[in-house]
């Protein structure tokens, strides 16, 4: 707009005045800029409402360019800028949470269960579309750069958090985040997607604690939905059910009171309505439906099915 307006003024002094063109861009110059110079030559009657015409032209192009410029500064980088840097602040001060590499399709879907959970996370995401969409959200924390690289990892607090899900729609980047994340933090859990049976064997060993293959896992779901369809969809219905909870307690956390007790003893359905379906010895072995008789050692862990009120129950009886 400013070029046009230029050109503008060069061919009108040019053909009203008869200006050479030194002296029109000279004047045109003057007449853009507010300098407040005179001009070459007298001018004409029409040259006056030329220039009259070309000052308030200029304004305008001028005002307008002032509102843009402001609009670019406070709705567009700068505020991104203030925001992210409140998001880094905030990340800064999290503990124990869970990092999530990459906002595709499965990575969404674990944002969104976390956060239905009210776990804390944050998101390293590089795609403009799920920059954009991450945007969108007030309380999700999120860092843009590439999960592959130590020092994006050590921003989102990679040697505080708990647990780190990688969901790379690539499997080769996908163990550059895990190789490195295990050397970052040792003792964190690791969770990675995978999309070949391949690299299934290269992501443990690379240290991912598990590997997820979701095209598989989706192919079982739909063949279980035909050979058990009810089981299935009980299954669902308990997982899916906003006020249905499955929880895992550990037992180094119980109260010294319950610590060494059985089951029977820490009489969970009668004092909260909550049932114990599982438990995990301190070797790692998973029961289903425990003995009553089953001893809280240390290290092991009780799987507890109930409401969101009976599960609340259990924690305030148990904790």
């Amino acid at each position: 707009m400013i070029l046009g307006t230029m050109l503008f003024g060069i061919a009108g002094y040019m053909l009203i005045e008869n200006y050479t063109l030194s002296e029109a861009l000279y004047t045109t110059i003057i007449i853009l800029s507010t300098v407040g110079l005179g001009v070459v030559h007298t001018l004409s009657d029409a040259g006056r409402w030329f220039t009259v015409g070309l000052i308030v032209l200029s304004l305008g192009i001028f005002a307008y360019g002032i509102s843009m410029v402001t609009s670019y500064i406070m709705e567009g980088e700068l505020q991104r800028y203030f925001k992210y840097r409140k998001v880094i602040k905030m990340i800064d001060k999290i503990e124990d949470h869970i990092i999530v590499c990459g906002y595709g399709r499965n990575g969404k879907q674990a944002c969104e269960q976390l956060a239905s959970h009210n776990h804390p996370f944050v998101v390293i995401e590089n795609g403009e579309k799920g920059l954009t969409e991450l945007r969108e959200y007030e309380n999700f924390l999120f860092i843009e750069g590439d999960a592959t690289r130590d020092e994006i990892l050590l921003e989102a607090g990679i040697e505080k958090a708990r647990a780190l899900i990688t969901t790379l729609p690539n499997d080769a980047a996908n163990v550059f985040v895990v190789l490195t994340a295990r050397e970052l933090n040792p003792t964190m859990k690791i969770i990675s997607r995978a999309s070949e049976d391949s690299s299934e064997g290269k992501l443990r060993r690379a240290g991912a604690n598990n590997v997820i293959m979701p095209d598989k896992i989706g192919g079982t779901h739909m063949a279980t939905l035909v050979t058990r369809p009810d089981v299935l969809e009980f299954i669902d219905h308990i997982t899916g059910r906003i006020n249905i909870r499955l929880e895992e307690i550990r037992c180094n956390n119980l109260k010294e009171s319950y610590k060494g007790k059985t089951i029977r003893e820490l009489e969970i359905r009668n004092k909260t309505g909550a049932n114990i379906i599982g438990f995990k010895t301190s070797e790692g072995e998973y029961i289903i439906n425990p003995n009553p008789d089953t001893i809280m050692k240390p290290d092991s862990k009780l799987f507890v099915l109930g409401t969101v009120e009976e599960v609340d129950i259990l924690m305030k009886v148990l904790f």
